[in-house]
């Protein structure tokens, strides 16, 4: 049962990645009525996330060219994460800048309790 929750909240945390992209394309095609505007912010935004995850946190640092350990890697993720919900909230979306961040921090203990971090 344990194995299914600890896969569960991997899952979580791969979708939640995810979402910091989405959201921050999201808040990018709707920052401006200029097109241009939207579409650098709306692609360059998500790929400025993507070049600083893989980097620094890919696969939970496994994977990342300069992987980053203890307080830095708990600072990347706050940075990572709380961008997306920043972005969300940004864009209006207050309430799914909640529920996103509320996910986060459930799966952020549940990795700290099961120390996977």
């Amino acid at each position: 049962m344990l194995a299914l929750a600890k896969n569960a909240n991997a899952l979580l945390m791969f979708l939640l990645e995810l979402g910091v992209l989405a959201s921050v394309a999201y808040w990018g095609f709707t920052v401006s009525p200029n097109w241009i505007i939207k579409l650098l912010a709306g692609l360059g935004g998500p790929a400025l996330f993507v070049a600083a995850w893989a980097l620094f946190g890919a696969g939970g640092g496994a994977n990342a060219t300069y992987p980053l350990t203890g307080l830095a890697r708990a600072a990347l993720e706050i940075l990572w994460f709380g961008g997306g919900a920043l972005a969300l909230y940004a864009s209006g979306l207050v309430t799914s800048a909640a529920v996103f961040s509320a996910l986060f921090v459930l799966n952020a203990v549940l990795r700290i309790v099961w120390k996977e971090v």
